[in-house]
């Protein structure tokens, strides 16, 4: 007889964040939802992944689990040579971490498999994240797109009658459907969305140097805070507005002394609008292809999900977050608490 309560764990291994979630379900459904977000550049130490592995275990407390579902996008680092050995790597990593815990990998069908049989085919687990989030989200909102903005990319997933429509299920297919935007909120370089920025009145071209990233132009907006940057600074310094200021006018090669404080605001209003753009045509792209498709609402979610909302209202379409459809669920971490909640239910027709 299954106990009165279970616990399972989710997890998102990605290259610059590990992220998990841990939720507690009873005979009533979920009791509970908790999420861990710690960055973490795979490529610089990969033999640290354990390490940080269990750390956030042992935050979430979730040596106890049941079982723990497994996503992964990191091992598109460079880290490896192939996505194959990206995989077979991160699962090493994670039964090292998490010996006596039962491991269960979602695959790129929606399908949860244990790990031994994973490791038979492992390009069939390489960057998942994206179904454990749209799975769940298309049994609560079986019409909407689902616009997941995060760190580093963007995800934007058709859902119709409550099934996952997506034509991609690679990172190549998706980054040709429109589904898969290599763009977000934190890490990406502004010289990646545009070739010139507005100066005094001109079109100033942009340096091709690793000076500065868009969560730069959000804390200067205000639309990050600084305890939200959580990925490395380019320079290694703080992750304040005052620096933020100082790296992104070197994108002109400039610095904080040579610009004011509205010239910089413009610049970064403008490589803000160009990621609004870049974010919007994607989800033309995938809307073209759907019959009636203009009213869907968007669910958002992301470290930007900010940028959804905004996409969403300028095309006239209702937004939905994460927190309207399950109090707890975290927005920052949807896709390792969706592949726990998932696999509690499939496992034991709990936490829906």
């Amino acid at each position: 007889m299954a106990p009165e309560t279970s616990e399972f764990a989710g997890w998102d291994v990605g290259g610059a964040h590990v992220k998990a979630a841990r939720v507690v379900g009873g005979v009533g459904g979920l009791e509970d939802t908790q999420i861990a977000v710690r960055p973490f550049e795979i490529w610089r130490d990969p033999d640290e992944l354990p390490s940080i592995l269990a750390a956030v275990g042992e935050e979430l407390g979730v040596e106890g689990a049941r079982a723990a579902a497994v996503t992964m996008t990191a091992e598109l680092s460079d880290a490896f040579r192939t996505k194959r050995e990206g995989v077979l790597f991160i699962l090493d990593c994670m039964e090292q971490a998490f010996p006596r815990t039962p491991l269960h990998l979602l695959s790129v069908t929606g399908d949860f498999v244990p790990a031994a049989t994973a490791r038979r085919h492992p390009l069939d687990f390489a960057a998942t994240n994206w179904v454990a989030s749209a799975l769940f989200v298309a049994e609560r909102h079986p019409e909407c797109i689902l616009i997941d903005v995060g760190s580093t990319t963007t995800d934007i997933i058709p859902i119709r009658g409550g099934r996952i429509v997506a034509e991609g299920r690679t990172d190549p297919a998706r980054l040709a459907t429109g589904e898969l935007i290599y763009t977000g909120a934190l890490r990406t370089n502004p010289n990646t969305l545009t070739e010139t920025v507005p100066v005094r009145g001109r079109m100033c071209r942009v340096a091709a140097e690793y000076f500065t990233v868009m969560a730069d132009a959000y804390l200067l907006l205000g639309r990050l805070s600084p305890r939200e940057y959580t990925c490395p600074t380019p320079d290694g310094r703080a992750a304040s507005p005052e620096a933020a200021g100082e790296r992104l006018a070197r994108l002109v090669c400039a610095d904080g002394e040579m610009l004011t404080a509205q010239e910089l605001r413009t610049i970064a209003l403008y490589v803000f609008e160009r990621q609004l753009h870049q974010i919007t045509v994607g989800l033309l792209q995938v809307l073209s292809r759907l019959e009636g498709a203009n009213d869907l609402p968007l669910v958002v979610a992301g470290a930007g999900s900010f940028l959804a909302v905004d996409v969403g209202r300028r095309l006239g379409l209702g937004v939905i977050e994460p927190a309207e459809m399950l109090p707890g669920m975290g927005s920052t971490a949807l896709p390792a608490a969706a592949a726990a909640l998932l696999l509690a239910r499939r496992l034991e027709g709990r936490g829906s």
